[in-house]
């Protein structure tokens, strides 16, 4: 039984196939689209218009973010949250699928799927494979934008699940948690541009490109090659752990590969190297290319 509760992190396109084709989508069972790419690269919320899972709604992180913070998606308010999913017809007791259309399977999924975690509600899985494989495998799509009834959602803030900027600090002397950065290795040594900023990581942090944890085909690793992962970095998941990367995204790979394994506290350190870049000290940003000034 334990091992079916913690799969329910997961779900699969069968299983989702087969409860869109019964009709339980819907006040029980919310689909949502949290696909989002570079505007220039694609068009997240026009590709959702055009195809998507059959009963699905468009979950729009730009949307869903403190629009006030200088830093890209960082976690809304409670009471921002709690209206954005009940106008998508989510209330505390559904349970919310969601997935992505990236090429790699998923990858801001996860960060929605933490997102709902952070903000109380337990009932929240991601869509193994993502859109890609959905469609691969020749489950239904459509253009219909549904049009869920509103529900009440109440959110309350799982402050132990996000880290702040200034518990990053206080961690670089006292190691109370370990660290694990999800970015590919050039980023994280500093040898390679992180989106137009220097790069390099925070003092301890541990890498984990976040596609370790997926298949070539895009699908999540099996919990043993997971948990084969983490004990090779030295990362021990009976410890404490907080998740970081570019900008709160990829992290969540890190704490859904953990709660895949039984890990269900991983914190995500929501301004992750945007932040840290702006406001960490020189000495606190490790770069294999810092210059001597």
């Amino acid at each position: 039984m334990a091992r079916q509760g913690l799969s329910r992190a997961l779900v699969t396109a069968a299983w989702l196939s087969e409860a869109v084709r019964a009709g339980r989508v819907g006040p029980g069972l919310r689909v949502l689209d949290a696909s989002w790419y570079p505007p220039k690269e694609r068009n997240a919320r026009q590709e959702f218009k055009e195809r998507h899972i059959p009963g699905a709604s468009f979950f729009d992180i730009e949307e869903c973010r403190d629009k006030s913070s200088p830093y890209d998606f960082m976690l809304p308010s409670e009471s921002h949250f709690a209206d954005y999913v009940g106008r998508l017809g989510v209330s505390n007791d559904t349970h919310v699928v969601v997935y992505d259309g990236d090429e790699v399977g998923t990858f801001y999924a996860p960060r929605c799927w933490w997102m709902f975690r952070a903000f109380g509600h337990k009932e929240v899985s991601v869509l193994n494979g993502g859109f890609k494989n959905w469609v691969k495998e020749g489950h239904p799509v459509t253009a219909e934008v549904s049009q869920p009834t509103p529900a009440v959602f109440k959110a309350r803030l799982n402050k132990a699940l996000v880290k702040t900027f200034e518990e990053m600090v206080q961690n670089v002397a006292s190691l109370k948690f370990q660290v694990v950065d999800s970015r590919p290795e050039g980023r994280f040594r500093g040898t390679e541009l992180d989106q137009g900023l220097e790069s390099g990581h925070i003092p301890g942090a541990v890498n984990i490109p976040f596609h370790s944890f997926l298949s070539e085909t895009g699908h999540e690793k099996s919990i043993e090659e997971i948990q084969e992962i983490f004990r090779e970095k030295k990362v021990d998941l009976s410890k404490p752990l907080t998740a970081t990367c570019r900008k709160g995204v990829t992290a969540c790979q890190i704490a859904l590969a953990a709660f895949l394994c039984g890990k269900r506290d991983v914190a995500v350190y929501d301004g992750s190297w945007s932040e840290w870049f702006h406001r960490a000290p020189p000495h606190y940003k490790v770069s294999e290319l810092k210059r001597n000034k």
